[in-house]
């Protein structure tokens, strides 16, 4: 964001010195400074879509494959800082929509299409013998407003018919599920099963 303050100096004339920071001169400079940051925003997607270009797509993958793609810093895990207090909108598809998705979801994403500021961490698409998943993670899954705005706009770049079920899921649910089965595939009870013929 960039603030540039372009009052007008008040004096008890009621004139304005037009000579010292007008407000075109005002403007002039903001609207500098914004095509620097175009620029700028459009050298990244460039270098971005560069590296893309090149990549094999989720459609094409066979087998138990995941892509991730995270902002600079942060990782793909629950764990992650920036993560932790936050959640992750899933959506099942069926085989052949993940190639086309993941590309909408990614270029949404460079494009800030989401308009939630720093909100958004990263998405995965996920590769399955039966189906895709796809997810877009967020920092704070206490925030409702956000977290509604992204899977609307999810929704909107995805194409997405009206009944396509979306599920949200905040980190620390996740964690206490992974932790509830790591505790009951090793309790006792469960490995005396596993013994029986």
């Amino acid at each position: 964001c960039i603030s540039l303050d372009c009052s007008l100096k008040d004096d008890d004339s009621g004139d304005h010195d037009q000579d010292q920071g007008s407000p075109k001169d005002g403007e002039k400079e903001k609207n500098e400074d914004e095509e620097k940051e175009q620029n700028t925003s459009k050298k990244k997607v460039e270098q971005f879509w560069r590296f893309y270009s090149h990549m094999i797509r989720p459609g094409d993958l066979t087998g138990h494959s995941d892509f991730h793609l995270f902002k600079e810093g942060i990782k793909p895990m629950w764990e992650d800082d920036a993560n932790k207090m936050g959640g992750k909108w899933i959506i099942r598809l069926r085989k052949g929509l993940a190639s086309r998705c993941w590309e909408n979801l990614i270029l949404a994403m460079l494009g800030e299409q989401f308009m939630v500021g720093e909100e958004i961490c990263g998405a995965v698409v996920s590769v399955r013998f039966q189906e895709d998943i796809i997810s877009i993670w967020n920092k704070t899954a206490s925030d409702q407003g956000t977290t509604a705005r992204i899977r609307d706009t999810l929704r909107r770049v995805l194409n997405l018919p009206p009944n396509t079920i979306m599920e949200y899921k905040t980190h620390t649910d996740s964690i206490k599920y992974v932790c509830l089965l790591l505790f009951l595939f090793s309790s006792p009870a469960f490995l005396s099963l596993q013994l029986i013929p």
